[in-house]
């Protein structure tokens, strides 16, 4: 199984949340994770909150290198102007939000060079996001 994970799933990996067992275990199972290389800034931005709102000053350089392990071993879909363009079509489409475009616009075109012949899902807890893809026929991981 290829899992793609969008940031609000990501972070849940790292930081305790509800649904971060149900994360831990999908990841732990699919030989593939794959994610946009914005998620990487979008999670960091996520445990800085994190640390601050906890009062815990280390905690945002601890998270990050969690992040840094995991991080190598995934497979990384990189910004191009096609994927983009893609993504602005898709906001447009569901009016999503400009980095959530771009996660639907990877994980569409991750699902789409995979479909047939491996499985796929988009793990996100984010519900526009969850269901522009769910219109768009991405197989989404179940809570």
């Amino acid at each position: 199984m290829i899992l793609y994970l969008d940031t609000s799933a990501l972070v849940k990996l790292f930081v305790e949340e509800a649904y971060s067992e149900r994360i831990r275990r999908a990841v732990s199972a699919a030989p593939l994770i794959t994610t946009h290389a914005i998620a990487y800034v979008e999670a960091c931005a996520t445990f800085a909150r994190v640390a601050y709102d906890r009062g815990e000053d280390a905690l945002f350089s601890a998270l990050r290198r969690n992040l840094d392990i995991q991080w190598k071993a995934w497979e990384i879909v990189s910004v191009t102007a096609s994927l983009i363009h893609q993504a602005a079509d898709l906001a447009g489409r569901y009016r999503l939000r400009g980095y959530d475009s771009l996660h639907l616009a990877a994980a569409k075109s991750t699902f789409d060079v995979f479909r047939g012949h491996t499985p796929f899902h988009l793990a996100v807890f984010d519900s526009q996001l969850s269901a522009a893809a769910r219109q768009d026929g991405i197989p989404l991981l179940e809570a």
